[in-house]
């Protein structure tokens, strides 16, 4: 194997995170702000790219895979966290918001996953994380995605993140499965992704679902999210504009007396 071969344990049910597990002189990196804690005899240094550790181009190669990465909305940098002690050494990574973390085994996965842009989590050493440009425009204008998606490919251990539950599906060849835009977290090199939109204008106009979901054929695996982080954002938007000046007696029959009486002016 090229990437280094760490071990794991994910705690918690819905603000899940990953501990990793490092022997002497392995390492594991992640995205910047995921960090949680790490046992002493664990270094952590600030890498430019993704830190695969295949950027042969000298300093214009480690700015091809920096610029790579910041093309899909993510920081220039990564944070390699590796073991320089003795015996064996935790590290641990949170969640961004309440999902549940995937761990993949890409030699499994023929070696490559092509994810959401803000899925991926932390990966073994050895690992990379790269980009996918969509060929159809279909895809890129409407997949909620745009026309770059994040590749993750090796032989190693990568974490990925998701919001509510998730479901892996096996599609066998020519099996088509429908999905929300924002539902699919990512799938494997096979999987024929494109765009559909929605039949019958009632549907498109008063459906509430969009005007598009993704159609992903088979042979290959599929991860969807119950709960994209755009939709949860939409919500609670939505909810500070409708409750934001209503006092904590929201909700009850005495709440506009209270607001009186406790000189709620707002």
């Amino acid at each position: 194997m090229n990437a280094h071969e760490i071990d794991y344990k994910i705690h918690g049910e819905e603000m899940q995170f990953v501990e990793v597990e490092l022997d002497p002189y392995e390492t594991v990196v992640a995205e910047a702000s995921s960090f949680m804690m790490m046992d002493d005899g664990v270094e952590m240094k600030t890498i430019f790219g993704d830190g695969s550790g295949q950027d042969d181009g000298g300093i214009w190669g480690k700015v091809f895979s920096a610029g790579k990465r910041l093309l899909t909305g993510e920081s220039l940098f990564m944070t390699a966290f590796t073991h320089v002690g003795q015996g064996k050494k935790k590290v641990s990574f949170a969640s961004p918001y309440p999902g549940r973390i995937v761990p993949l085994d890409l030699s499994e996965l023929e070696g490559k996953i092509i994810c959401q842009k803000d899925a991926f989590l932390c990966a073994a050493q050895g690992v990379s994380i790269g980009i996918e440009f969509s060929k159809k425009l279909g895809r890129g204008f409407f997949g909620g995605e745009g026309f770059i998606m994040q590749k993750v490919e090796g032989d190693g251990l990568a974490f990925l993140h998701a919001g509510g539950n998730i479901i892996e599906k096996e599609l066998q060849i020519g099996e088509v499965l429908r999905v929300d835009t924002g539902c699919l977290v990512g799938f494997t090199r096979y999987v024929d992704y494109d765009i559909e939109m929605i039949k019958g204008v009632r549907n498109m106009l008063f459906g509430g679902e969009g005007l598009f979901y993704a159609r992903l054929e088979g042979p290959g695996k599929v991860w969807i999210q119950s709960l994209p982080f755009s939709r949860l954002a939409d919500r609670v938007v939505s909810a500070s504009r409708k409750y934001g000046n209503k006092s904590k007696g929201e909700g009850s029959i005495l709440g506009g007396i209270g607001d009186l009486l406790g000189g709620d002016n707002s």
